[in-house]
């Protein structure tokens, strides 16, 4: 059944492609849904170490005396 969802065309090395075949058929799943998988991580794995780049320099200018308490916030 032909998906509405867009697609991409990856040429990958041949140990890359064995690795992600033995990851589909480990887990008993077609390539492509392997391969959407581990882009899926390896965003959110992105995500995370932007989120921590962003909370370290925030961190970086915290004052105590000047944050708000909770009462304040809510």
């Amino acid at each position: 059944m032909p998906t509405k969802n867009p697609r991409i065309n990856v040429v990958l090395e041949e140990p890359l492609y064995a690795a992600i075949e033995r990851l589909a058929k480990r887990d008993k799943v077609s390539l492509s849904l392997k391969v959407r998988d581990l882009v899926k991580e390896a965003l959110e794995i992105e995500e995370d170490i932007a989120l921590s780049i962003f909370a370290e320099e925030r961190d970086k200018t915290f004052r105590k005396a000047t944050a708000l308490k909770h009462d304040e916030v809510w």
